[in-house]
């Protein structure tokens, strides 16, 4: 699940998909943030005819109410890229987390600090399960207000701020190094003391466990229902989708997407901003009839 491009000579799949996994942003969601009555009606229209649909996102799962009621059948997404399962049933507000794949407080302070060596001028926040930390540095690139501001030893550090809530991702941002140097920059750094991707056109990047990934999430959800990687359709257009572009059996990049997505998906639709979600399920779906 590390290839970052899936050969060419893999063969079309030919089994019918029983999930959909989809990213949110620059995919599912349009630019403004809306979920299109042809995408609703397409996302529907799978469930009703015995497709699970999973939203597989880098959001933490506060961020979900854009597509909460939007969900049918089992109503679980996969959030922080893998770090979290939650059950988005009962609306805004009273999400429940499933499954936890957390960031060892260790592993965040060794990735913090070689990540910080490696890229002078590295500000970070820290995502935890409810909680949202930064230091005073970081820009305020989200909508929230953080719970805590310090440094980031200080907030991973044993008795530090909500150290009995769970680690999700560490956000890691550099004002002046290119996105995809600085997602190199840091991988080559941290190594394998945690996984590290990107879903922004800034030069931000989330940190997770070692392992945790959209794709080895999505897997394991898999494996519990007895779904093969060639009974699913996947859908994204940032770094942080490749591997679970490469896992599934079909993939689709978006028109908008990164030259790394096209490279690992299996197909292309048209933008997020035309549907192209929908575009691809409507079409799953006719091939069926």
């Amino acid at each position: 699940m590390t290839s970052a491009t899936r050969q060419p000579e893999s063969p079309a799949p030919t089994v019918p998909p029983r999930l959909i996994a989809t990213d949110l942003d620059g995919t599912l969601l349009r630019d403004d943030k809306s979920v299109s009555p042809r995408t609703v009606a397409a996302l529907a229209a799978a469930e009703e005819a015995g497709i699970e649909v999973f939203f597989v996102t880098g959001r933490p799962a506060r961020w979900m109410d854009v597509v909460s009621e939007h969900v049918h059948g089992h109503g679980l997404a996969i959030c922080g890229n893998g770090a979290a399962v939650v059950d988005l049933h009962g609306g805004p507000g009273t999400h429940r987390f499933v499954k936890v794949r957390e960031l060892a407080r260790e592993n965040a302070l060794d990735a913090v600090r070689l990540l910080r060596a490696a890229a002078p001028g590295t500000v970070y926040a820290v995502e935890q399960t409810y909680g949202f930390n930064q230091e005073p540095e970081y820009p305020k690139l989200h909508m929230e207000v953080p719970d805590a501001l310090a440094p980031a030893e200080k907030l991973l550090s044993p008795g530090g701020v909500a150290d009995d809530e769970p680690v999700l991702k560490i956000l890691a941002f550099h004002p002046d190094l290119d996105p995809d140097e600085f997602l190199d920059t840091a991988r080559i750094a941290v190594g394998d003391r945690a996984t590290i991707t990107r879903s922004s056109p800034s030069a931000l990047l989330e940190i997770s466990g070692p392992g945790v990934s959209k794709a080895s999430t999505l897997a394991l959800c898999c494996a519990e229902r007895g779904i093969s990687p060639e009974e699913v359709v996947a859908f994204g257009d940032m770094p942080n989708d490749v591997e679970m572009l490469t896992w599934a059996g079909q993939s689709y990049a978006m028109g908008n997407a990164h030259p790394a997505v096209v490279s690992a998906a299996s197909g292309r639709t048209v933008a997020n901003n035309e549907d192209g979600v929908a575009v691809v399920i409507e079409r799953l779906l006719a091939e069926r009839l």
